[in-house]
């Protein structure tokens, strides 16, 4: 590996000193001490090299193993090569820009899982994605990487939703993203049982939208009545008039437990029609108490948000990500800024827009990963057979892997020793996705600023293991 594929970008903590170059490779003593236990499980010795750089995988271009990922490794607790202790280290993957790009594996990406599965060293994958179900995402990372994953080392961007069933199971709420029905099966998958649309408000009254671009056919009926406002005789047709005297004067207006009541509102992923979703958004959080086609009087004395409206969640804050073309695409986060950025000017910049966003970089998302990579490591090493005694240890240092400095950088960074557990997380930043040095020149102490740059997933891990001690033979 030459001096151009890997840069070290210091912070406290991490390791400081490192020289590389094409005859000689040395490393300084890592900062990051290893915490040695006494091995007490046998296991046998690694098999021949064949064995880790090959199997599992399904693309004969995959098969060739890459030059800095599949030579055997030596741990550092292999004064006898057949006891090793439970590693106290793990990952946090990122998938697009990292693992994928687009749809198809990056180089070293199936070959370095495959590393980390011989060696028992427990990984989990943190994306920002979404508009799956967990298992079908996972099947179809299996199918490209040649893994053997589960559900229980994955986690996208919506899957925390989940942690808001005990308050929202029974209530109505509502969801948009990239497929309004994918959206509504997904959240009822989850255990939401009453979950409505963007389209479903649209198809039960079109005037909410007065344009043109929008097809009739979105939507399903709604579980409670759309209310609509009474007209005034000034706004009638005159056939509406002649009704309306008929029948003895204006309508009565209803009451407001007859109106579509929403209590929370969510973005699952990315959303396609903006216009729409802005219009419903915008009226839902002026609303009185939530219900559709009200307006709070509580907005007029300045008090916005004040009057129960729905509250309002984000899967993730991407503005961009890496995609087929050559630039950077808007996410959700733009989709989100778009929204604060209405909302300031309804408001006339008196209120702010209360949100809360999943997602990296933000520390909801970290806590959640972090519960889930403590469980995921003591089941599955359990299935390596380790015992109790090797595994109550517990998880040390988790190296988060990522494309992204405003996401997977800046979140790991950010969380970095604040969880339950007290795990260090360090930040490994890979050239093959959005990062591009041309534009993101990070000052030293900015959260973006990752501890290592390197240019893929499989430099990143192999300077992680060298970071822990362990030397490629």
């Amino acid at each position: 590996m030459g001096a151009s594929s890997l840069r070290l970008l210091t912070r406290p903590g991490v390791l400081s000193c490192c020289s590389l170059s094409t005859k000689t490779s040395t490393f300084a003593t890592p900062a990051i001490l290893i915490n040695k236990r006494s091995p007490s499980l046998f296991r046998r010795p690694p098999p021949p090299l064949s064995v880790v750089s090959t199997r599992g995988f399904k693309d004969d271009a995959l098969v060739k193993p890459p030059s800095q990922i599949s030579k055997r490794w030596i741990r550092p607790d292999a004064s006898c090569p057949s006891e090793w202790e439970a590693p106290s280290f793990a990952f946090a993957f990122d998938i697009d820009g990292v693992l994928l790009h687009e749809r198809s594996p990056l180089p070293g990406a199936a070959q370095t899982l495959a590393l980390l599965d011989y060696y028992h060293i427990p990984f989990i994958l943190l994306t920002n994605g979404g508009g799956k179900f967990e298992t079908d995402r996972v099947a179809e990372l299996n199918e490209k990487l040649g893994a053997s994953m589960t559900t229980e080392n994955f986690c996208q961007s919506h899957t925390p939703f989940q942690e808001l069933l005990p308050e929202y199971a029974d209530k109505t709420i509502l969801v948009t993203g990239s497929d309004y029905e994918k959206c509504r099966e997904i959240m009822e998958g989850y255990g939401f049982r009453s979950v409505v649309t963007p389209g479903d408000i649209f198809r039960a009254a079109p005037e909410v939208f007065p344009f043109d671009t929008i097809g009739e056919d979105y939507g399903k009926p709604l579980p409670k009545p759309l209310w609509a406002p009474p007209k005034k005789k000034d706004a009638m047709t005159a056939h509406e008039k002649v009704l309306t005297t008929e029948q003895g004067g204006e309508e009565e207006e209803k009451k407001l437990e007859d109106h579509l009541k929403i209590d929370a509102m969510f973005v699952l992923n990315d959303p396609r029609d903006w216009a729409l979703d802005v219009q419903v958004f915008m009226d839902l959080l002026q609303s009185k108490q939530g219900y559709v086609g009200t307006y709070s009087e509580e907005n007029n004395r300045g008090n916005w948000q004040g009057d129960g409206q729905p509250k309002l969640f984000f899967s993730n804050s991407d503005l961009i990500w890496a995609a087929k073309y050559h630039l950077p695409r808007f996410g959700q986060g733009a989709f989100q800024h778009a929204l604060v950025g209405i909302w300031k000017e309804v408001t006339e910049g008196r209120a702010e827009l209360k949100r809360t966003s999943f997602g990296k970089p933000h520390r909801e998302t970290y806590e959640y990963a972090e519960e889930m990579l403590v469980r995921h490591r003591q089941e599955w090493l359990k299935e390596k057979g380790y015992g109790e005694g090797d595994i109550k240890g517990g998880l040390k240092r988790v190296y988060m892997v990522g494309d992204n400095p405003e996401s997977d950088i800046a979140g790991a960074n950010d969380y970095d020793g604040k969880g339950r557990y007290g795990t260090e997380w360090v930040s490994l930043l890979v050239e093959t996705g959005v990062y591009d040095a041309t534009r993101m020149n990070f000052r030293e102490g900015d959260v973006r600023r990752a501890d290592v740059v390197s240019g893929n997933v499989a430099e990143a891990v192999k300077w992680a293991l060298k970071n822990e001690g362990w030397r490629d033979g």
